[in-house]
Formats: C-alpha cells, sequence, structure tokens
C-alpha cells in the first residue's frame, strides 16, 4: 500500500492544544444544536487571524448578518447561491495581483469559502469545478445538512434516499419520494480535477481533532482544495438538538458518510469500519424524525446499500464499481 504524500503543517495533537482564540463568536442565529455553526468556528479557529472568508447564499449566510451584527472577527464576504467557486478565486486572485503590484505585504492569507449542500453540491458545483482547476491557494468547504434548510428544508442532491422533505412528504399512495441516492461530490471532485490536491471529508465533531487537522493540511498543501463535512440539523433532520454530536458519531460509524482524504490521488480513510466495525445503519436513521415513516423493509434496503459501498465497492465510498469490474472487448 502506498504511503500518503507528507504535508507540513502544525497539527493539533490534543484537544488543550487547540487554539484559543475564536473567529467565529456570539452575534450568529444559528438554530441550537447546529452543527454547521461548529464548522464555521472551526474551520476558522484552525485558519488563524490571517484569514478571509466568503460564503454563498444558505443557512451560514442568514443566520450569520441578521440586523446588522455578525459573528466573524475575520474579514467576511456574502457571495450568491452559485458563486462559492467564483468568490474563492476572485479573492485568491485579488490579493495575489495586490501582493505582485506592492500594494499589501507578501505574506499568507488564507482564502476559505464555504457553501451549503444546495449551493455547493448542485447549483454551484460548476463554479468550484472551475475553480480546482486553477494554481490559486484556496478552499472551499461544503457543509452538509442534506437539504435546503434556508428555504424549508426542500430535497437537495445530496439528500438521504427516504427522508422526509417539504419537496418528498411521504403519502399513502407513495411511502417513499426521496428516491435518489445521495450525490458522491468529494470523489467526483477528486477524480474529475487531477491537479487539485486535496480533496476530504469530514465532521466537525468526531473524530476529535479530525477536521480541525484536515483544514489545515488542505491550507498547507498549496492551490485548491476541497472538503466535505457533514452536519446534523436538528430543524431538517427532527430530532433534539442536543444529539447533534451522537447524530454526527452515528452518521460516521454507520458508515453511510464516509471519512477519508486524498491526497496527490491517494486515498487515506480517517474513520474506517472494516477496522472499527459498523454499528447498524437503523441506529442512526431512527433518532431522526425524518425517517419515522420508513419501515423494516426500508431500513433494510438501505443498510444493503451502505453494505454494498463498503464491502463491494473498489474503492468503499469512492469509486462505485464492483471489484470484479472488466473492460469489455469491442
Amino acid at each position: 500500500m502506498a504511503e500518503l504524500p507528507v504535508i507540513d503543517y502544525e497539527r493539533i495533537t490534543t484537544v488543550h492544544k487547540t487554539p484559543l482564540e475564536e473567529f467565529y463568536t456570539s452575534g450568529h442565529r444559528t438554530c441550537q444544536g447546529c452543527e454547521s455553526a461548529m464548522v464555521m468556528r472551526d474551520f476558522s479557529k484552525a485558519a488563524g487571524p490571517r484569514t478571509i472568508a466568503t460564503g454563498s447564499t444558505g443557512c451560514m449566510y442568514v443566520a450569520n448578518t441578521s440586523y446588522q451584527t455578525t459573528p466573524w472577527i475575520i474579514p467576511w464576504m456574502h457571495t450568491q447561491l452559485g458563486a462559492a467557486g467564483a468568490s474563492a478565486v476572485g479573492t485568491s486572485a485579488g490579493l495575489r495581483a495586490l501582493m505582485r503590484k506592492g500594494k499589501i505585504p507578501k505574506e499568507k492569507i488564507n482564502v476559505i469559502t464555504f457553501c451549503g449542500d444546495l449551493g455547493g453540491g448542485d447549483m454551484g458545483l460548476s463554479g468550484i469545478s472551475g475553480a480546482l482547476q486553477t494554481d490559486l491557494d484556496l478552499l472551499i468547504i461544503l457543509y452538509d445538512n442534506e437539504s435546503a434548510a434556508n428555504t424549508d428544508i426542500q430535497a437537495t442532491g445530496l439528500t438521504t434516499y427516504g427522508a422526509q422533505t417539504t419537496f418528498t412528504p411521504p403519502g399513502k399512495k407513495h411511502r417513499i419520494m426521496q428516491r435518489r441516492w445521495k450525490k458522491n461530490v468529494a470523489p467526483m471532485l477528486a477524480v474529475g480535477h487531477p491537479t487539485c490536491r486535496y480533496v476530504a471529508t469530514a465532521c466537525a465533531t468526531y473524530p476529535q481533532l479530525d477536521f480541525l487537522n484536515k483544514v489545515r493540511k488542505a491550507l498547507n498543501v498549496g492551490g485548491p482544495t476541497f472538503i466535505h463535512t457533514f452536519d446534523p440539523c436538528p430543524k431538517g433532520w427532527d430530532y433534539h438538538p442536543r444529539y447533534s454530536h451522537e447524530l454526527g458519531e452515528l452518521g460516521i460509524r454507520s458508515g453511510i458518510f464516509p471519512l477519508y482524504e486524498i491526497i496527490d490521488g491517494k486515498i487515506s480513510y480517517t474513520y474506517d469500519p472494516h477496522k472499527k466495525g459498523r454499528v447498524p445503519v437503523r441506529d442512526y436513521l431512527m433518532k431522526q424524525g425524518r425517517f419515522a415513516h420508513l419501515i423494516d423493509e426500508d431500513i433494510d434496503y438501505i443498510q444493503g446499500m451502505v453494505d454494498t459501498m463498503w464491502d463491494e465497492w473498489e474503492i468503499p465510498g469512492v469509486a462505485p464499481f464492483k471489484s470484479e469490474l472488466q473492460l469489455a472487448s469491442n
């Protein structure tokens, strides 16, 4: 097995060594138990004060700019729904030009853009693709709460199969209206953009310190990078806010959302269910009201899909081909 390339970055080894200074603080109006707020807090903490953040329309825009208040200590700019890639490119290119012309000192300034699953995984996907084809230093974070939560919980391309949303309500004739399997955004971008050196998936709170260190890796590898985070949402997923961290952990341990990083085309699993042992996907699904209408055969189907991904895919969670795939003759 090939070893991952070494990235020179300052690793956070224990919780006690996490930076104390906060760059996303009081003043936001996210829902109680919002894991996406943890993503914002963590990436800004990991990146430090010499950082510019841009964010496209979504939960984290509405919650972070209400009534002329903001939780951001670092410079921040709101962009349009599908403009995550463009804002990252424009900001990074602008900094490069200013430094080249001597108008600002030459120093490392982190450029981080965040977008929701609708703004990044669906509407803004082409813009992110364009950003990952540049040679600019930037990080794009897709915070994924599996719905268009900003506009009342509509389904997106990243909504889990079987989930109840405003657009996919269960009924007497059709118990399941959300029949699409979750879009596999991170590997799609990694495979399609070979000059993008770093692509990862993460959860803000599990495993401990994993997301913080992935942010630091992404910012230090050089060039455009991408992280897809898994963000439990009390409002959209219908559970008590106190269980957000638990839902994130169960999503990882059940294998429904794989955690890995791809560095220079080589993959490493942050949490490997083959070694740790997967918990039943039922434990994850049945703690959420959005899956309350599912019956045993529905849960068995989802479990079967997850089992197939981990047991039969060529690269679990990344390449949806079975190991017996062969080149067909003409």
